[in-house]
């Protein structure tokens, strides 16, 4: 049999099948060894294969995913979703604060692993005027890269029915960090969904995790009806800070839009847009056509190199 992975708990697998019927599933230990460094070998998107047992037996080809540095296992990964059409990146500018380079190492890596990016800033309600100017300044910034923004409020719904058309007929890995009201914004999207929400930490206005494993949600709630071909929303758990992985430096340009789009001038072919005489990308920088923000994560991302790639909260 066959199917799609719906739901990854750690130890068992949920399994939505090509007839339609949901199984829980194990893997095998060899699938640990056969040069999957990862701490999840088959994660929520994956098209698997079952045997009459409920072993999972093989995994199919993936088209993309998103990956990041595993927390603890500095030469591992962790795959969020496989096999997605698009991503939703919830942003805050306050309570919490989602830093620059947090979202800016969030879209590299869907550039690296070709998964279009849909940026959400939620808890609009919540805003001073300052941080409501800040967040257009924002939303300028990355919609003049070419990044589709959407302003909501989560909590109050407004702007959260225009969402809905984005998401039929797609599987949408939902990401952010912790305390940004994705638990809240799911909920409103998907009545049915109830997920467990957490209040902002007073402290450190930092968020608590609600989510501890990753699963699709359907968006029509009828378990009875789904098929691998129904539109879900992968709920993840929230992240503090997002490690790349399995980058090269010289391929990083090309994973910052506007970046790329400039080196395309520079006089040297193999230039790092750091120090180069005749280099287009520091030009554009001075001359403010690539912003700092984004050319300050380029170049931590550079340095990932020397640091094993993984860097704590941003």
């Amino acid at each position: 049999m066959q199917g799609l992975v719906i739901k990854n708990t750690g130890s068992w697998y949920t399994v939505l099948v090509d007839d339609g019927q949901l199984l829980d599933c194990k893997i095998k230990g060899n699938f640990r060894i056969k040069g999957i460094r990862s701490t999840n070998p088959i994660a929520v998107g994956d098209r698997v294969t079952i045997n009459n047992e409920g072993w999972i037996t093989e995994i199919a080809d993936r088209r993309n995913y998103i990956i990041r540095k595993s927390i603890n296992l500095s030469k591992q990964s962790h795959i969020l979703a496989a096999n997605v059409d698009q991503a939703l990146l919830v942003i805050t500018v306050s309570k919490p604060e989602t830093s620059t380079t947090f979202i800016d190492r969030f879209l590299a890596s869907a550039e690296a692993y070709r998964v279009p990016v849909i940026l959400i800033f939620n808890k609009t309600d919540l805003l001073t005027d300052d941080e409501r100017h800040y967040q257009q300044l924002m939303m300028q910034l990355y919609e003049t890269i070419g990044y589709e923004c959407r302003a909501i409020s989560a909590q109050t719904g407004n702007g959260v029915d225009a969402l809905h058309d984005l998401l039929q007929g797609k599987i949408t890995l939902l990401s952010g960090n912790s305390g940004v009201g994705k638990s809240t914004l799911i909920n409103r999207l998907i009545p049915h969904a109830n997920l467990r929400t957490a209040d902002i930490s007073d402290a450190h206005q930092a968020g608590t995790h609600t989510t501890t494993f990753s699963e699709m949600i359907p968006l029509d709630g009828h378990s009875s009806f789904l098929t691998p071909h129904s539109s879900f929303l992968i709920d993840t758990p929230g992240i503090k800070g997002f490690g790349t992985f399995d980058m090269e430096r010289e391929e990083l340009t090309s994973y910052f839009r506007e970046i790329f789009e400039f080196s395309k001038q520079c006089r040297f072919s193999d230039c790092t847009h750091t120090h180069e005489p005749g280099c287009a990308v520091l030009k554009a920088v001075e001359d403010h056509y690539i912003a700092q923000s984004r050319y300050q994560s380029y170049l931590s991302m550079l340095d990932d190199k020397d640091e094993n790639k993984y860097r704590e909260a941003f």
